[in-house]
């Protein structure tokens, strides 16, 4: 039997206190894509977002502003949400494009690029022989997937990984579910993406009240700069330590909380 959360509580033993909130504050709203959206499947490939979804946001989008903050690169979040008039940041924020189309690049990243490019190339060729790894181009990011990885083969899998990271001081590894990201080592990730945009729409804390939905542990950043003016809300079944105020249990209380801002 799955163990639910501990250390938060169920968002929805408590939406009538946050009907409250969301009454006397305009919610913004920021949502992560794999897993909070979209359900976690074995490859990046197979997460595509329900027609049903994709109204759910659009929806907000018209009455709240709304933004996609994911681990993929900006241009393939975008493709895959399509719904315009909303902020999309794209490789853990590295890359944000607002909704009147202008595109902000971290610079620090930026400059970084051409070892995340010349890195892809050499953990593609290291890890060709792992059955079941899969290499991911991210833009300012590479993911190392391992969901298909045998357990036999994972220490493998690792071992050549970080051999390869080691020829690059300037880069760091942080892992998901089933993932390592390999990210330029600057201070930058989905909480700061997340600040700035809040600066783009000149927040208010006496006006706007901040929400996060994210299910991964990339997306505690988020929790953690919005948590003395917002709400994070933790995707999960199991029990984690977190900075989210509330959890949510799979993509279909996703699609329940998204009716409730909208009811």
């Amino acid at each position: 039997m799955v163990k639910l959360m501990q250390n938060v509580d169920y968002f929805f033993d408590h939406e009538n206190e946050f009907k409250k909130v969301i009454t006397q504050k305009e919610p913004l709203i920021f949502l992560d894509y794999d897993g909070t959206l979209t359900p976690i499947v074995d490859t990046p490939d197979l997460a595509i977002l329900t027609d049903e979804m994709r109204d759910l946001i659009s929806e907000i989008s018209k009455r709240y502003k709304t933004a996609i903050v994911s681990g993929r690169a900006t241009d393939d979040v975008k493709k895959k949400v399509a719904i315009e008039n909303i902020f999309y940041a794209g490789s853990h924020g590295f890359e944000i494009i607002t909704p009147q189309g202008h595109i902000e690049i971290n610079k620090e990243a930026n400059a970084i690029k051409p070892r995340i490019d010349r890195i892809y190339e050499e953990l593609k060729a290291a890890l060709k022989d792992v059955k079941g790894s899969l290499v991911e181009h991210v833009k300012y990011t590479v993911s190392l997937h391992y969901r298909l990885v045998s357990d036999e083969d994972f220490p493998t899998f690792k071992t050549l990984a970080l051999k390869v990271l080691n020829s690059y001081p300037e880069l760091r590894i942080t892992e998901g579910k089933k993932v390592f990201e390999i990210r330029p080592d600057i201070d930058w990730n989905k909480g700061r993406a997340v600040e700035w945009i809040l600066s783009t729409l000149k927040f208010d804390t006496n006006k706007n009240v901040v929400l996060y939905v994210g299910d991964d542990t990339t997306d505690e950043d988020a929790f953690k700069a919005i948590k003395n003016y917002g709400y994070g809300l933790l995707v999960s079944e199991t029990n984690r330590e977190t900075a989210a105020k509330y959890f949510l249990k799979d993509t279909r209380d996703v699609k329940r909380f998204l009716n409730f801002l909208i009811d």
